[in-house]
Order: C-alpha cells, then sequence, then structure tokens
C-alpha cells in the first residue's frame, strides 16, 4: 500500500508519460492482462486509456487491472488511467518515504 505522498510523487512522473496500453470495445482480455504485467515489469509506472467504445469507464479498467495484477491505482482522470507496480528485480523508480 502506497501513502498519498508517494502517490502524489508517482502523479509527477505519469504526467510525462504517453499511454502505452489501450482498452477498447472487448474490455480487460487476456492479453490486455498479459500487455499489463509485461509493462509493469519492464517500466513500473504505466499510463492507459480507454477509447470511446469501451463499455468500462476508466476508473472500473484501474481498480480491476489493478487487482488482476497485483499494483497500485496510481489516478484515474477522464479516459485515461495510471497505475504502479515495482519491478521484481532491480526496480528503478525510488518512492519517498
Amino acid at each position: 500500500m502506497i501513502t498519498s505522498k508517494q502517490r502524489a510523487y508517482l502523479r509527477g512522473l505519469a504526467n510525462e508519460l504517453q499511454p502505452v496500453l489501450y482498452v477498447g470495445k472487448e474490455g480487460i482480455t487476456s492479453g490486455t492482462i498479459q500487455q499489463v504485467e509485461e509493462d509493469l515489469e519492464a517500466h513500473e509506472l504505466i499510463k492507459g486509456c480507454v477509447q470511446p467504445n469501451c463499455p468500462m469507464e476508466a476508473r472500473e479498467v484501474l481498480s480491476a487491472l489493478c487487482e488482476e495484477c497485483q499494483a497500485e491505482p496510481v489516478q484515474a482522470i477522464g479516459r485515461r488511467f495510471c497505475l504502479y507496480r515495482p519491478a521484481k528485480e532491480k526496480p528503478t523508480i525510488v518512492l519517498p518515504s
């Protein structure tokens, strides 16, 4: 569980990121979950975007992905969302304490 101070730090880092994950009309699929797992291991902090034809809202997608991938929600604004999980090997993001 991350603190509000750590979440604010991650929001600042996520501000500069471009979305690497797009959730479309099929919603969350096994392929989506696999991509999130790989992206989190490689980057730790990722940004996603919910397409207009997706049946789910960004907050729903964020909470479902966080639950499925054991990640922490960072933020969801409009159609965009960010999630964080430290890498199992060699984490690069150092959170403030």
